[in-house]
């Protein structure tokens, strides 16, 4: 017997942002559990296996769909899914790109190389090396400068948290 599944790409009610995109199941901490939520759901976990925490398909805070897979009619992709930083409807972040920025300005309040001015100016300047901003080059900046003065043992554990939420084009100048 021919089973037919669900296919966002083809679904004629979904239009704007969502047209062809599948929706995520992302664990609160922002590990993928299945970029093919709808289409797939039998692969889908209440909590993550690698942490344990629960998973979500929308956005805590307006309850729009998490976008998952890009459906291409016609072309089978591999695909190396990394969940969204931001929603793409209110613009707020997910709860795990709050976390990791959380756990970055936590990490830079114990750096011991630095004085509070400096500890205070590199933890404000988390914010715009996860957002593309006009300021985000100057944070790249001052991020480069005092991570150095800090040690490498505090920009190993700051590029820990902050590699899968800061944007590419800070990513490409801090770790070429």
């Amino acid at each position: 017997m021919f089973r037919r599944f669900y296919d966002p790409y083809n679904d004629e009610s979904r239009s704007g942002p969502l047209k062809g995109y599948d929706t995520a199941q992302v664990c609160l901490n922002g590990q993928p559990i299945n970029e093919f939520a709808e289409s797939q759901p039998a692969h889908n976990a209440k909590f993550c296996d690698k942490c344990g925490a629960e998973t979500i398909t929308a956005c805590p805070k307006c309850n729009a769909t998490i976008k998952g897979h890009y459906h291409s009619p016609g072309v089978l992709a591999f695909s190396n899914y990394k969940p969204p930083a931001f929603c793409y409807q209110c613009g707020l972040p997910y709860p795990w790109t709050t976390s990791r920025l959380n756990a970055a300005r936590e990490l830079t309040n114990e750096l011991e190389n630095l004085d509070e001015q400096e500890r205070e100016s590199l933890s404000k300047s988390l914010d715009d090396l996860i957002r593309e901003t006009p300021s985000t080059p100057v944070a790249v900046n001052r991020f480069k400068k005092l991570v150095k003065k800090a040690g490498s043992v505090a920009a190993d554990g700051l590029k820990s948290i902050l590699v899968d939420v800061i944007t590419e084009a800070a990513k490409k100048q801090l770790w070429p």
